[in-house]
This record gives structure tokens, C-alpha cells and sequence, in this order.
């Protein structure tokens, strides 16, 4: 779908947006970017290109939070979610695009609603959630690249510090990264269309995060992420609406 000039303007955009998202709040990206890329370059090209660009962040951010993640506090989510990533991006193969598209506009306003109400869930004590999160992580990561809902809201549950929260998903995400990268490599995801494209639109990807990092000593990161919020859950009501052909 992708190989005029206007659609790689349009994903260099997505991904400059993507990328300076990331840089400021520490996550985000490819819950930006996959409800525009997946409707512009369908789930099969859209899934290996956002975790090509996944690869590219996490290694900016990773040395930007170098000090503050820790491995010990997040290897149990990780463990989870690698034996679950395979599924999901078999998954994405075997089942109707438009009920993956569903599923990721419903995760997108599910989760979009709960950040912006605030709401503040009980305490997370027993490692048995870390498992489970781990797991519906891997699943949503493999299929759709946008693995972060369920250790966002885990984090928020453990009451990490912000710093501490910023660097744990670094550290989550980087382990992830790869292993998705390697399952979509194994399904033989990295086809033509995919490289072209993340050789268009990882520039700006780049400078979309430094950007981003940049700026986040002079920006409000809190109203940002809450307008932000507000996008997403527009975003997913236009991608159920896509799905279902309304």
C-alpha cells in the first residue's frame, strides 16, 4: 500500500510523532503508531516495521536510563512474556485482520480510559500478576507491537517511582524487543516492503526521541500524556470503526 511519496511523508510523520512520544514519556510509541500504520500498511508489514523502529528507541533510551532500571524487579514480566510472544505473532497469521484490529482498539480505549480516570488499583504483592501480565504482554507484543498496556499498569500497581517506572520498562521492553524481533524474523516477517519502509521513516524516528528526550525537563509531562490519552482513545475508536466497516 505504502510505495508512493505521500504514504512515506504520512509514515515519517506517524513515526516522528511515535518516536518524540517515547523520548518524553518513556513509552507509547507503538501505541501511537500502530492504529495509523496498521489501517496504511496492514497488521503483516505494520507489525516487523514498528518492531524494527522498537529496536532503534530502546537502544536511545536504554543508555539515556542506564542508571535507573532494574532487571531483578521486572524478570519475571519478561520470562512471561517470551514463552507468550510466539503466539502472538503466529497469531496475527492465522486469524481475521479486522478481530486483531478490534482487539487492539479495545485494548487502546480500555486503557486510555483507565490512565485518564486516575484510578488507582490495589496493590500488587504476589508474583503470580507479574506471570499474568508477563503473559497477556507477550501476547499483545507478538501480535501487534503494542506490548506495554499490561506492564504499565502493573508498574503503576507496584507503585514504582517515575524513575524507577521509566527505567523498569526499558529494561522490560529491551528484552522483549528482541524476542519479537527474532519471531518475526522465524516467520519470515521482514519482507521488501518492510525494509523500505523503516529505511524511509527511521530517520525521523530518531530525531522524533531525541527530540523528545530533549524536551523533557521543559514540558509538562502529565498533560502531555493525558492529551496524548485522549488521541489514543480516538485513535482506537477509529480503528474498531475500520474493523467492523462502519
Amino acid at each position: 500500500h505504502a510505495d508512493t511519496m505521500d504514504n512515506y511523508l504520512i509514515l515519517g510523520m506517524v513515526m516522528f510523532w511515535a518516536g518524540f512520544i517515547q523520548g518524553l514519556t518513556g513509552f507509547g510509541s507503538a501505541l501511537v503508531a500502530m492504529p495509523l500504520l496498521m489501517p496504511l500498511l496492514g497488521p503483516r508489514t505494520a507489525a516487523p516495521l514498528m518492531i524494527l523502529s522498537s529496536v532503534m528507541l530502546q537502544v536511545i533510551l536504554i543508555v539515556h536510563y542506564r542508571q535507573a532500571f532494574s532487571f531483578r524487579a521486572v524478570w519475571r514480566l519478561a520470562m512471561a512474556s517470551l514463552l507468550m510472544i510466539p503466539a502472538g505473532v503466529f497469531l496475527v497469521r492465522f486469524i481475521d485482520e479486522r478481530w486483531i484490529l478490534v482487539g487492539l482498539s479495545v485494548v487502546l480505549i480500555g486503557y486510555s480510559i483507565y490512565a485518564l480516570t486516575g484510578l488507582r488499583l490495589p496493590r500488587l504483592e504476589g508474583t503470580g500478576w507479574a506471570y499474568l501480565c508477563g503473559a497477556l504482554s507477550g501476547v499483545l507484543g507478538g501480535a501487534c507491537n503494542t506490548d506495554g498496556p499490561p506492564i504499565i499498569i502493573y508498574g503503576n500497581c507496584r507503585r514504582w517511582e517515575p524513575q524507577e517506572f521509566k527505567g523498569n520498562l526499558q529494561a522490560f521492553f529491551m528484552v522483549n524487543t528482541a524476542a519479537i524481533l527474532i519471531s518475526h524474523a522465524v516467520a519470515g516477517g521482514f519482507m521488501p516492503t518492510v525494509w523500505r519502509a523503516a529505511g524511509v521513516t527511521l530517520p525521523s524516528l530518531i530525531i522524533g526521541s531525541v527530540l523528545g528526550l530533549s524536551l523533557d525537563r521543559f514540558i509538562n509531562a502529565a498533560v502531555f500524556r493525558k492529551l496524548c490519552l485522549v488521541l489514543l482513545i480516538l485513535l482506537g475508536l477509529r480503528l474498531g470503526k475500520i474493523a467492523l466497516g462502519l
